[in-house]
């Protein structure tokens, strides 16, 4: 299959995990450029991956030889880009959140729509080997019929202020709804469908954080807390299943935990946020069991959203990780916050269908 020119804009942190499986991983992506406002961070990441070419966002964008756009700017910065990757007439693939509001959603997937391009967007942890083998314990009739789940993220937060900028993760879109629960709303529209409706509540401990660690170079500091730093929802899924999500920021440490409940059994799963992990199932008979990967992608596989995306482009089918499903998430994610200001239930009205499944039996790392 022809291979996909891709560039990738945005070269922080994340880009390394992205950088480093699609130039080794993918053989049907050939990361051609990547650009930053900071233009020694591309020629870092340039010469650290042996990509051919570091330059600016317009230059990458001008460029007619790469077909898809990966977007690994600040959240806040997200929807701009996505626009003007689609106005450039590329394929976009964003880093999640997708949008931090619907109307920004709506735009980029109407601009798509028009031009006839795709959108995806991360997460794409669901393609790993822990949740694809879940899927098929579930589909394949271990656990019965599922009825509800349970998911808990919690974590701490930066307030040790050892990054100078430490204050942008008390902030809207990196908060613990908008940074860490994609992970897990993915995860349950992967194993369980798309979702009816929502209710929950979203609140802080505190206000503001006074950095009180003496070795940060910001010691002294008082800063405003500008999102929910603690979030608890149920979800009503189309099937009729239920499920309830605790994702906080206020704790220590990190503790994550999904379940599947079903007539039959509980299938614990592998944490959403990574692409392996133990998987158990308990059982009727008091039994406990494990089981193997089903499927590959045990290792850190980011960017293996982008790898499906550009397989579907080439053969027409539709790709996995899209932005109706990210959109779907979002619509989740803003009904949380609508039902702890208003105190009802929210209808889901961003409709996605549940990805399908990973086939058994791909070679090592291709996806058709």
């Amino acid at each position: 299959m022809q291979k996909m020119k891709i560039g990738i804009i945005g070269c922080g942190m994340i880009s390394g995990i992205y950088l480093e499986n699609c130039t080794k991983s993918f053989a049907i992506l050939e990361v051609v450029a990547v650009a930053d406002l900071v233009i020694d961070l591309a020629k870092k990441r340039a010469e650290e991956f042996g990509i051919p070419k570091a330059c600016t966002p317009e230059e990458l964008l001008a460029d007619p030889e790469i077909e898809l756009v990966v977007n690994l700017t600040a959240p806040q910065a997200h929807t701009e880009v996505n626009l003007q990757i689609l106005q450039a007439g590329k394929h976009v693939y964003a880093e999640k959140p997708f949008a931090l509001n619907r109307a920004d959603a709506d735009r980029v997937l109407a601009l798509a729509k028009e031009k006839g391009l795709r959108v995806g967007s991360a997460p794409d942890t669901f393609f790993g080997a822990g949740l694809q083998t879940s899927r098929k314990i579930i589909e394949d009739g271990w656990i019965g019929t599922p009825y509800a789940a349970s998911g808990l993220i919690l974590m701490g937060n930066s307030f040790d202020a050892m990054r100078p900028n430490f204050d942008n993760f008390l902030q809207f879109g990196w908060d613990p709804l908008f940074d860490m629960a994609p992970y897990y709303l993915t995860a349950f529209i992967h194993l369980l469908g798309p979702v009816r409706s929502v209710s929950g509540s979203a609140g802080n401990v505190r206000t503001e954080h006074t950095v009180t660690n003496p070795f940060s170079p910001r010691y002294g500091d008082t800063v405003p807390i500008g999102a929910p730093l603690h979030v608890t929802a149920m979800l009503e899924f189309e099937n009729g299943a239920t499920a309830s999500l605790q994702a906080a920021k206020e704790s220590f440490g990190y503790t994550p935990r999904l379940e599947i409940y079903g007539t039959e059994g509980i299938l614990h799963v592998p944490d959403p946020n990574m692409f392996d992990g133990a998987i158990t199932l308990q059982q009727r008979n008091g039994q406990t069991q494990s089981f193997p990967y089903s499927h590959d992608f045990a290792k850190n596989s980011r960017g293996v959203g982008i790898a499906d995306m550009a397989y579907a482009i080439r053969s027409g089918r539709q790709h996995r990780a899209s932005g109706e499903l990210a959109s779907h998430v979002l619509d989740i994610q803003l009904g949380i916050l609508a039902s702890s200001q208003e105190g009802r239930h929210i209808p889901i009205e961003a409709s996605c269908e549940q990805p399908a499944a990973l086939p058994l039996g791909l070679k090592y790392n291709a996806l058709d």
